[in-house]
């Protein structure tokens, strides 16, 4: 159905859903992103492609990468996907694009469970998306209040991270297909332009989107772009640092996933070429750690091995003062915490955790204590150790992989003046040392596959009389957020009102507690003695970041 063009009498109104012919309405024009303006954009509709647009790399191989490996497929499936990289190339090269991304998701998904691959969208992909984003895309995409995303991934692997960061009001994309109980099929339904279609009258009704934003590559196969009032492509040529992490849409505190760096096809296959390795020195340095309170030149070892153990400040003596032994307060990086820091201290520190795995605690090279969450009874265990020697605690309550310090518990200023602050800080290659959804006794073996891992422990000055709750002027509050705010500045972090159960609800769905017996020394103790989310991110101060 063709319109009219007179110049004398005026054009009849263009026919319901006119706007989705292409060849009818094509958009007034297609520049650089670059020169867009955004003035006057504040009611304004953006449609923009995800990969080689938002993303600065059209490459979604290392998102269905990360799936394979952490949604139940591990290192045989990640591999898989690796080796059939090159076919997969070839099929987007002599076939089509769409059959390239299918056979990757066929990969990645097939005999998964629905809820681990959502868990894993949710949880692990956000990161890798912010931390390539692009810039010029990013700048106009946020400056328009309705957002739409059309992407050939997923839905279910690009939602949460466009909903919840960059406000995405819809997401167009195809849907994995899943059987009765919820396992991926690794086929899709959805994602041609049909439902792209559908998708814009449901958004639009009769009015055109306002920006389309698209690569240069893509721009002359994409369906929704003629649809749009106006074209900006993204150049695919032009290289460009990726979104700075200040001017993320929201702070990324959380994370989850065994991968510190994006797995590019080059980086994947650099991770399993050094793999065999890997395993090989990570032997030796595990023995070498589970002996390190004994041995002397442990630090010395772990160095010939790769693993590099610094130290800065000095630890306080052993003897003990006033009958109590010193309190060690540290950040918490990993389950290895306290094993380095007695390294450091040339002694066997007692640890006392709010969740350790049984295997994690036979394995345990130093004496540990699980807390009961029972204040008083706690309390009473950690006097009690605190009476037989040093202690070290994390008042986190879990680990933390970003610049952020989450919400100490004040329990320990309660019950010592002999407080001394640690801050640790780890440096990784390929793997991090800590996760809220996998096994956690693989923690240490993780960190220890890294090519050159590093640990370093600083002490701190011991905390002032003046700021103790003995001195009667200080509360145990104002206590834990002095020592708080005093690691955050010595490592160069933020302070947050995040709790381990935020973290553990966010990333996993649950309270992240390991079910199970109490630990033996807790067991001997008790005969003794008888027995918010984003909107949580807040500084001390009460400002937000």
């Amino acid at each position: 159905m063709a319109a009219t063009r007179g110049a004398a009498a005026p054009s009849p109104p263009p026919p319901k859903h006119h706007q989705h012919d292409a060849a009818a309405a094509p958009p007034t024009f297609a520049d650089s992103i670059e020169n867009c303006c955004l003035d006057g954009r504040d009611a304004a509709s953006v449609v923009s492609d995800l990969h080689g647009t938002l993303l600065r790399s059209a490459n979604s191989f290392p998102y269905f990468f990360l799936v394979a490996f952490e949604a139940g497929g591990g290192f045989p499936r990640a591999l898989l996907l690796l080796v059939m990289y090159p076919l997969i190339l070839a099929a987007g090269a002599l076939v089509s694009t769409s059959l390239a991304t299918r056979l990757s998701i066929f990969i990645a998904v097939c005999g998964a469970r629905e809820s681990a691959v959502a868990t894993v969208a949710h949880a692990v992909l956000p990161k890798f998306f912010l931390e390539d984003m692009h810039p010029d895309a990013y700048r106009v995409f946020m400056a328009c209040p309705r957002r739409i995303v059309v992407t050939a991934t997923p839905r279910m692997l690009a939602e949460p991270f466009l909903r919840e960061f960059l406000g995405v009001e819809r997401v167009v994309g195809p849907e994995l297909e899943v059987t009765r109980g919820g396992i991926c099929t690794g086929f899709v339904r959805g994602g041609d332009g049909s439902s792209e279609e559908q998708a814009f009258r449901d958004c639009f009704a009769d009015q055109r989107p306002g920006i389309g934003l698209c690569s240069s590559d893509r721009a002359p196969e994409s369906r929704f772009l003629p649809l749009c009032k106006e074209a900006y492509l993204v150049p695919s040529s032009k290289a460009v640092d990726p979104v700075p992490r200040s001017l993320y849409p929201k702070p990324l505190v959380f994370h989850d996933g065994r991968f510190a760096i994006r797995p590019t096809p080059l980086a994947a296959l650099a991770i399993f070429l050094w793999l065999p390795f890997g395993f090989l020195l990570a032997i030796p340095r595990m023995l070498v750690a589970v002996l390190s309170p004994s041995v002397p030149l442990a630090g010395f070892l772990e160095a010939l091995l790769g693993l590099q153990i610094r130290m800065r400040g000095s630890p306080p003596a052993a003897a003990r003062i006033h009958g109590h032994g010193v309190l060690f307060v540290a950040t918490h990086r990993m389950l290895v915490d306290p094993l380095f820091l007695s390294v450091c201290a040339s002694r066997r520190v007692t640890a006392v955790t709010y969740s350790i795995s049984r295997v994690s605690e036979l394995l345990a090279p130093i004496k540990t204590m699980r807390l009961t969450r029972s204040r008083s009874q706690d309390a009473r265990a950690i006097r009690a150790l605190l009476a037989q020697g040093d202690l070290v605690m994390c008042p986190e309550g879990t680990t933390c992989r970003e610049p952020y310090l989450l919400r100490f518990s004040s329990l320990f200023a309660e019950l010592t003046d002999i407080i001394v602050p640690v801050a640790v800080a780890v440096r990784f290659q390929f793997f991090h040392g800590s996760t809220a959804r996998g096994w956690k006794a693989l923690d240490p073996l993780f960190f220890l596959l890294n090519p050159f891992p590093a640990y370093t422990i600083e002490f701190l000055d011991r905390v002032p009389d003046e700021w103790t709750v003995s001195s009667g002027k200080r509360t145990s509050i104002e206590v834990a957020n002095f020592v708080q705010e005093k690691l955050a500045r010595a490592l160069g972090y933020e302070c947050t009102n995040f709790t381990r159960r935020d973290k553990y609800r966010m990333l996993a769905g649950n309270d992240g507690i390991v079910k199970g017996e109490r630990s033996t020394h807790e067991k001997i103790h008790a005969k003794v003695a008888g027995g918010r989310f984003l909107g949580l991110f807040q500084c001390r101060q009460g400002g937000k970041i």
